[in-house]
């Protein structure tokens, strides 16, 4: 661990010994975002050159699906080959994905692809959280927190550029292909100056089958989502919840758990991974807003990604401006987060119902304000609920806390695309599809997960109360 100072400061973090392991954590934190962006970008023309529409969700359903696998693994994967080893690991598996990616004839090919990138990514997503804790001194957490949480709005800023431009030229497979000197530079860095030493303390068994039944749950809903009967519809939703329910059954008695001790209890700990929970799932109606973008909206692939980017670009912002700041300033942060991305995400569905007024002048402003809203409400809140995360749960299971957080946002991440590819999918996206469909599913999708945030709010009370 890192020698303590005196204080610590964003300077602390970022200058001598320490920059170096920042960039290298944070980086394939950055590489997984740039990954998410990207293809968020180039989907729509994917799906003009290979088909799936009705598949258009599952690329980023599967996508983290093995992501939460990977996530998972990275604390059993460090204990064995050590940080270095398991990055390094990380990185290999995500390369051979995004060649798959760029080859792929087909979207059967292009999900197999996408799986093993999101493998490979989740690796790295959790291993920078676990080894913030082997690397740094606990005054830097809260700080390696918010930088870390940064990269998913910073590295948005060059996804949909590469993404856009390369769908613009009708290259959209080179988008791929030009990820993989990102991942050389990144392993360079990872070889010259993370720790080999194996991580001590991680837990070396995986609970596999709980993994097993969390895969299923999300897949239930994707399954869901192409079925033509509501009776389908209605089971495939059903099947889901039992699988949940199952797995909090099964994993609150286990030795080998996903989640501490007492996160399923009533108590702080599960308050705080309840908020996180919603906003993940809120935030991501951001894998349907390009297609809604360029087919209600009439906007070019490059400009669609980029305002989408607006959107990442928000989290980005709030977690800089929040994090370092804790105690009261805190405690609203996390109040106020799900309330600022509720309004934002109704204010949307509202606004893509009259393309004409805004798409242009002070309409289009007034939309990217309602972006980058969504993004700042969970911006704001998310350094904070980490590190009130870390603090809560039992000293002795540091290292899981620190693995749970990424199992827990790509969880939410993968059911929230399930159930955003159900939702918009039922409510016309591919049938009749066109304008009228996209706006049936704007309005539905973004009003529906406007009010499921909302749900959160008194949840986010208990896990900040106005005087901690």
């Amino acid at each position: 661990m890192a020698t303590a100072t005196a204080s610590a400061s964003w300077a602390d973090l970022l200058s001598g010994r320490n920059g170096i392991r920042s960039v290298a954590l944070a980086g394939g934190t950055a590489l997984h975002a740039v990954n998410i962006y990207v293809v968020t970008t180039i989907m729509p023309s994917i799906v003009r050159d290979i088909g799936g529409l009705a598949y258009y969700a599952w690329n980023t359903t599967l996508f983290v699906v093995a992501s939460i696998i990977g996530a998972t693994l990275a604390a059993a994967l460090a204990g064995r080959l050590g940080g270095k080893g398991a990055y390094l690991l990380g990185l290999a598996v995500f390369s051979i994905g995004a060649v798959a990616c760029a080859v792929a004839p087909s979207m059967p090919w292009l999900l197999a692809g996408r799986s093993l990138q999101g493998l490979g990514g989740g690796v790295l997503v959790s291993l920078a959280y676990v080894l913030i804790r082997q690397v740094f001194e606990p005054a830097l957490w809260s700080r390696a927190m918010g930088l870390v949480s940064a990269m998913w709005g910073i590295a948005t800023l060059s996804g949909p550029a590469i993404g856009g431009v390369f769908a613009q030229l009708g290259e959209w497979r080179w988008a791929f292909w030009s990820l993989l000197p990102a991942v050389l530079a990144l392993a360079a860095i990872v070889l010259g100056w993370l720790p080999s030493g194996h991580a001590a303390g991680e837990q070396a068994a995986v609970p596999g089958g709980r993994l097993a039944l969390l895969a299923l749950s999300v897949l239930a809903v994707s399954m869901a989502s192409l079925a033509s009967s509501r009776a389908l519809q209605c089971l495939g939703i059903g099947v889901s919840l039992a699988l949940a329910a199952l797995i909090v059954r099964t994993d609150r008695h286990a030795t080998v758990r996903l989640l501490p001790t007492g996160a399923y209890a009533p108590s702080r700990l599960r308050s705080l991974y309840l908020v996180m929970a919603f906003l993940v799932i809120g935030s991501t109606v951001e894998i349907f807003v390009p297609y809604f973008l360029q087919t209600i909206l009439g906007h070019e692939p490059l400009e669609a990604g980029y305002l989408t980017a607006v959107m990442a670009a928000g989290w980005s912002f709030g977690s800089m401006l929040s994090a370092g700041r804790d105690g009261a300033f805190g405690a609203r942060c996390i109040r106020f987060g799900p309330v600022l991305m509720a309004v934002a995400l109704a204010l949307l569905a509202w606004q893509l119902q009259q393309p004409a007024q805004f798409s242009q002048g002070a309409g289009f402003a007034a939309l990217c304000v309602s972006l980058a809203c969504v993004g700042l409400g969970i911006g704001l809140a998310w350094p904070h609920l980490l590190t009130r995360l870390l603090e809560a749960a039992p000293a002795e299971e540091g290292a899981l806390a620190s693995s749970s957080i990424s199992t827990v946002q790509l969880y939410a991440m993968s059911l929230g695309a399930a159930v955003a590819g159900w939702v918009a999918n039922a409510a016309g996206l591919s049938d009749p599809g066109g304008v009228p469909g996209a706006r049936a599913a704007a309005l539905w999708l973004l009003g529906g997960f406007a009010l499921l945030v909302a749900l959160g709010l008194p949840i986010a009370r208990r896990a900040a109360p106005a005087r901690s």
